[in-house]
Protein backbone atom coordinates (compact mmCIF):
# COMPACT_ATOMS: atom_id res chain seq x y z
CA UNK A 1 0.00 0.00 0.00
CA UNK A 2 1.15 3.61 -0.67
CA UNK A 3 1.53 5.31 2.92
CA UNK A 4 -0.76 8.87 2.77
CA UNK A 5 -0.42 11.58 5.18
CA UNK A 6 -2.30 14.31 5.24
CA UNK A 7 -2.44 18.28 6.39
CA UNK A 8 -4.61 21.33 6.24
CA UNK A 9 -7.83 20.81 8.18
CA UNK A 10 -8.99 22.73 10.76
CA UNK A 11 -11.86 24.94 12.11
CA UNK A 12 -12.97 28.00 9.77
CA UNK A 13 -15.89 30.58 10.10
CA UNK A 14 -18.96 29.92 7.09
CA UNK A 15 -17.20 31.56 3.65
CA UNK A 16 -13.93 30.64 5.08
CA UNK A 17 -11.57 29.27 3.04
CA UNK A 18 -8.99 26.21 3.93
CA UNK A 19 -6.74 23.94 1.55
CA UNK A 20 -5.78 20.57 2.32
CA UNK A 21 -2.67 18.56 1.54
CA UNK A 22 -1.87 14.74 0.94
CA UNK A 23 1.83 13.59 0.44
CA UNK A 24 2.46 10.55 -0.87
CA UNK A 25 5.45 9.27 1.60
CA UNK A 26 8.34 6.72 0.94
CA UNK A 27 6.36 5.58 -2.28
CA UNK A 28 7.62 3.17 -4.84
CA UNK A 29 4.45 2.75 -6.73
CA UNK A 30 3.11 4.92 -9.36
CA UNK A 31 0.01 6.43 -8.97
CA UNK A 32 -3.15 6.78 -11.08
CA UNK A 33 -5.59 8.59 -9.64
CA UNK A 34 -5.92 10.74 -6.14
CA UNK A 35 -8.20 12.08 -4.81
CA UNK A 36 -10.61 13.81 -1.41
CA UNK A 37 -13.67 11.88 0.48
CA UNK A 38 -15.38 13.13 3.27
CA UNK A 39 -17.34 11.38 6.24
CA UNK A 40 -19.72 13.07 8.33
CA UNK A 41 -21.01 12.30 11.76
CA UNK A 42 -23.72 9.45 11.06
CA UNK A 43 -23.17 9.42 7.57
CA UNK A 44 -21.45 7.51 4.28
CA UNK A 45 -17.86 8.36 3.55
CA UNK A 46 -18.84 10.56 -0.12
CA UNK A 47 -16.35 11.06 -2.70
CA UNK A 48 -15.73 15.04 -2.99
CA UNK A 49 -13.29 15.34 -6.17
CA UNK A 50 -10.41 12.74 -8.02
CA UNK A 51 -7.41 13.74 -10.36
CA UNK A 52 -6.11 11.41 -12.42
CA UNK A 53 -2.49 11.64 -13.49
CA UNK A 54 -3.28 13.23 -16.54
CA UNK A 55 -5.06 16.37 -14.55
CA UNK A 56 -8.14 15.12 -15.34
CA UNK A 57 -10.88 16.43 -12.51
CA UNK A 58 -13.98 15.13 -11.05
CA UNK A 59 -15.93 16.80 -8.55
CA UNK A 60 -19.63 16.25 -6.41
CA UNK A 61 -21.83 18.72 -7.44
CA UNK A 62 -22.10 20.12 -4.20
CA UNK A 63 -18.59 21.42 -4.19
CA UNK A 64 -18.02 22.40 -7.60
CA UNK A 65 -17.75 25.73 -8.02
CA UNK A 66 -16.23 25.91 -4.63
CA UNK A 67 -13.57 23.20 -4.36
CA UNK A 68 -10.55 22.94 -6.72
CA UNK A 69 -8.36 19.77 -6.72
CA UNK A 70 -5.00 20.12 -8.19
CA UNK A 71 -1.67 17.44 -8.21
CA UNK A 72 2.27 17.76 -7.75
CA UNK A 73 3.13 14.27 -9.81
CA UNK A 74 7.03 14.83 -9.22
CA UNK A 75 6.25 15.23 -5.61
CA UNK A 76 3.39 12.69 -5.42
CA UNK A 77 0.76 15.32 -3.49
CA UNK A 78 -2.58 15.88 -3.51
CA UNK A 79 -4.41 19.59 -2.47
CA UNK A 80 -8.12 20.35 -2.12
CA UNK A 81 -8.51 24.26 -1.71
CA UNK A 82 -11.73 24.83 -0.19
CA UNK A 83 -13.58 28.10 -0.93
CA UNK A 84 -16.77 29.14 0.50
CA UNK A 85 -17.33 26.71 3.41
CA UNK A 86 -20.45 26.11 4.38
CA UNK A 87 -21.59 24.56 7.56
CA UNK A 88 -22.29 20.96 5.97
CA UNK A 89 -18.83 21.02 4.80
CA UNK A 90 -18.55 19.76 7.79
CA UNK A 91 -16.11 15.77 8.36
CA UNK A 92 -13.55 14.32 7.96
CA UNK A 93 -11.35 14.50 4.69
CA UNK A 94 -9.58 11.45 3.89
CA UNK A 95 -7.04 11.33 1.17
CA UNK A 96 -7.06 8.55 -1.40
CA UNK A 97 -4.49 6.83 -3.92
CA UNK A 98 -5.27 4.42 -6.30
CA UNK A 99 -1.68 3.15 -7.71
CA UNK A 100 -0.67 -0.95 -8.79
CA UNK A 101 -0.75 -1.91 -5.72
CA UNK A 102 -4.21 -1.23 -5.00
CA UNK A 103 -6.33 1.32 -3.10
CA UNK A 104 -4.74 3.44 -0.26
CA UNK A 105 -6.08 5.65 2.58
CA UNK A 106 -4.97 8.33 4.89
CA UNK A 107 -5.72 8.77 8.23
CA UNK A 108 -8.02 11.44 7.80
CA UNK A 109 -8.13 15.32 8.66
CA UNK A 110 -11.00 17.20 10.21
CA UNK A 111 -13.11 20.19 8.88
CA UNK A 112 -15.27 22.50 10.97
CA UNK A 113 -17.20 25.06 9.47
CA UNK A 114 -19.14 26.97 11.88
CA UNK A 115 -21.91 29.41 11.28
Amino acid sequence: QVQLVESGGGLVQAGGSLRLSCAASRNRFRINTMGWYRQAPGKQRELVATITSGGSTNYADSVKGRFTISRDNAENTVYLQMNSLKPEDTAVYYCNALSVVGNSWGQGTQVTVSS
